[in-house]
């Protein structure tokens, strides 16, 4: 034990360190300081694009991460460099992934820290910060449902815990017991907003009472007091699995990233703060207590910064990337050949919806690290009865009622993919998915892309309108995810295919978007197969084969299309059934349109931005010259869902669809 001298300004307690240890904290302290100050160099000389400076925050990374088993993840912000180091992360290659070199993590595709590698069980953030949060209660669950006693610790800034997915995240950690140690470095500014103006409590530690959390706050820039207390929490983390968070008080001594400087700050706070110096503090204590000596602490210097300068000619000497669009767009999903399996010729009379239960029910039968998540879905069996029973049947480990949280659920799906189990998320309603809406867009869809980490992980979206549901309750939104790369969207119109695209969909270990229209649920029956089978994603189907006009439709729009059909049997008609909308089966679009020269397209959503408007531009630029007529689409009125029925009707594209076909067939 010492107390705090002149020579430096905290209390250091060693009595439960050893100086080996002791020693490899101050090491690995050091060693991101002084690649930061070469990165700072290399910064003004223009061979690095950007920088987010972690100076005076290293104690928090390096004992936090020292904390830890090696095995245990971590995911951290993108000032947390030591933990990178600490991890033994190889320098060149976190040199090339600053440069956007091969070499790196995210083949020039991301910069800085938005990478991760499972390698050193390293996750890496994304920039609207909230989302990791919830990722890591994912991968905390996977480890409590296998009964591994291991810690995840995720880290955010004092700004981040005022974004909503911080609180759904800490909700749904305590209220599963998740062993996710939520780190908060409490640097003073959001940026430039200093926390007067970001929350109004004294110390965020005190938010953990009301999540009904262990909470704490350490000194941040004490080494000695982060490791030896964050150790004795994660030891008792593993022995009794619960969350705990984490307040460290610490500041960064540069801009939020150099460009913002640090001029809001006042002098007297940055003069006060440099007084704490994580690091010449300790090396002080170190030196006085005999356990580093000037002589050691030079040739350590040396050491590191000869690692530094050979790991630089090496990421200096690496090529830049050479662009190749076939590279670029086989990566957006994880390679995936769909093993068919074939239907059995003993079938049941069912309806969609009984299509999906049993499609649902016969993938966690296959599939023992699938976990499904939902909002009433376990005893209550869902509000549309699809997990009926399903409690009874596997548990619920596995099917999990959730809070009212839809970010911090998709979110921790991802979670659970990244430690190798798979998920699939209900949301009670489609229309509820604009507020998980983040997750799914910036971080399934693009990790793969990113840094090669799959997102297992299917969404499945009850929608569409004709119910009487009104404008919250009846969407059918499929457009706001057909335009974001790195996602399948998926929207059966019967019951046969339902239950073979929703086991092919939980098969792929892509993420996928599987829409589900509420009207057809216990409208709509046909013969199934009973067995365990697969329908390939991206593949259409020819519903009926005409010669005078084709129509294209998906969903509710294929049943509209084929009352169309019976009402004009003078009109050849070819009907054909997308049932994946992305990838989209453009073959069977052309070889269709080639043969009838006439195309309809007909969709639920709303017209502007919707797919038809895509469809229809690939049709002109890839079948021009066989077209007799120009291509027409049809689809709902520009305006929200309304409730009144005879509104709805209006609404709906069905009441349009009639005129429409006479307009083209006269053309």
């Amino acid at each position: 034990m010492n107390k705090a001298t002149d020579t430096h300004f905290f209390e250091y307690d060693n009595r439960f360190v050893s100086n080996e240890t002791a020693l490899n904290l101050y090491k690995n302290m050091l060693k991101p300081r002084l690649i930061e100050e070469k990165m700072l160099i290399l910064l003004r000389q223009g061979k690095v694009s950007k920088w987010f400076s972690g100076i005076g925050q290293e104690a928090v990374s390096v004992g936090v991460t020292m904390a830890l088993e090696t095995d245990e993840y971590i995911l951290p912000m993108h000032r947390n460099l030591g933990v990178f180091t600490t991890r033994n992360i190889p320098l060149y290659r976190l040199f090339s992934q600053w440069q956007g070199k091969a070499n790196g993590f995210t083949k020039g595709r991301d910069r800085s820290f938005h990478f991760g590698t499972q390698e050193y069980k390293i996750i890496g953030m994304i920039s609207h910060l909230g989302p990791q949060l919830g990722v890591a209660d994912g991968i905390a669950l996977a480890h409590k449902i296998r009964n591994e006693a291991k810690v995840t610790a995720v880290f955010t800034g004092e700004g981040g815990t005022s974004e909503g997915d911080f609180h759904e995240a800490l909700n749904v950690a305590s209220v599963w017991s998740l062993p996710v140690l939520f780190c908060i470095e409490n640097n003073g500014y959001g940026l430039s907003t200093p926390t007067s103006e970001q929350y109004n409590c004294e110390n965020l530690a005190d938010r953990g009472v009301g999540y009904g959390m262990e909470a704490h706050i350490i000194d941040g820039n004490n080494i000695l007091e982060v490791y030896t207390k964050v150790s004795a929490l994660t030891k008792s983390m593993r022995e009794n699995p619960r969350p705990i968070l984490l307040e460290f008080k610490t500041f960064r001594m540069r801009g939020h990233e150099e460009a913002s400087g640090v001029k809001y700050v006042p002098k007297e706070i940055l003069a006060e703060w440099k007084q704490k110096d994580p690091i010449s503090n300790y090396v002080q204590f170190l030196k006085d207590e005999a356990i580093l000596t000037e002589e050691n602490d030079k040739a350590l210097h040396e050491e590191i910064q000869n690692e530094i300068d050979e790991n630089l000619v090496i990421s200096f000497a690496e090529n830049e990337i050479t662009p190749d669009v076939t590279n670029e767009l086989n990566d957006v999903f994880q390679s995936f050949k769909n093993k068919e399996v074939t239907k059995s010729e003993a079938t049941n009379t069912i309806r969609y919806i009984d299509a999906v239960s049993e499609g649902l029910k016969q993938s966690l039968e296959t599939h023992k690290n699938l976990i499904v998540m939902g909002q009433d879905i376990a005893e209550y069996g869902g509000v549309f009865k699809i997990t009926e029973g399903f409690v009874e049947l596997f548990g619920k480990e596995r099917i999990r009622n959730t809070p009212i949280c839809e970010s911090a659920i998709v979110a921790t799906a991802m979670g659970l993919s990244i430690n190798q189990m798979k998920a699939v998320v209900e949301m009670q309603f489609a229309d509820f998915v604009s507020s998980g809406f983040n997750p799914i867009v910036n971080y399934l869809a693009k990790s793969y892309y990113r840094w090669g980490q799959n997102a297992d992980v299917v969404i499945r979206m009850p929608c569409g309108g004709g119910v009487g549901a009104g404008p919250f309750h009846s969407q059918t939104n499929e457009a706001w995810f057909t335009k974001t790369p790195g996602l399948k969207v998926v929207y059966p119109a019967f019951p046969q295919d339902a239950k073979g695209l929703l086991i092919a969909s939980i098969n792929d270990p892509n993420p996928v978007m599987f829409f589900e229209h509420k009207a057809l649920y216990r409208t709509i029956t046909a013969e199934v197969p009973t067995n365990y089978y697969t329908t390939e994603i991206g593949k259409a189907s020819v519903i009926s084969e005409g010669k005078d006009i084709t129509i294209i439709s998906y969903g509710m729009g294929v049943h509209w299309a084929l009352d169309v059909i019976s009402e004009n049997q003078n009109i050849s008609i070819e009907l054909i059934d997308l049932r994946t909308l992305c990838p989209l089966d453009e073959k069977t679009i052309y070889t269709s349109v080639k043969k009838t020269g006439k195309v309809l397209i007909v969709q639920e959503d709303t017209l502007f931005g919707g797919i038809s408007s895509d469809i229809s531009a690939l049709i002109m630029e890839n079948c021009f010259e066989y077209l007799d007529a120009p291509v027409k689409r049809v689809a709902s009125l520009e305006t929200p869902i309304p409730f009144d029925k005879n509104l709805e009707n209006q609404y709906l594209a069905k009441s349009r669809l009639q005129n429409a076909l006479e307009e083209l067939q006269r053309y």
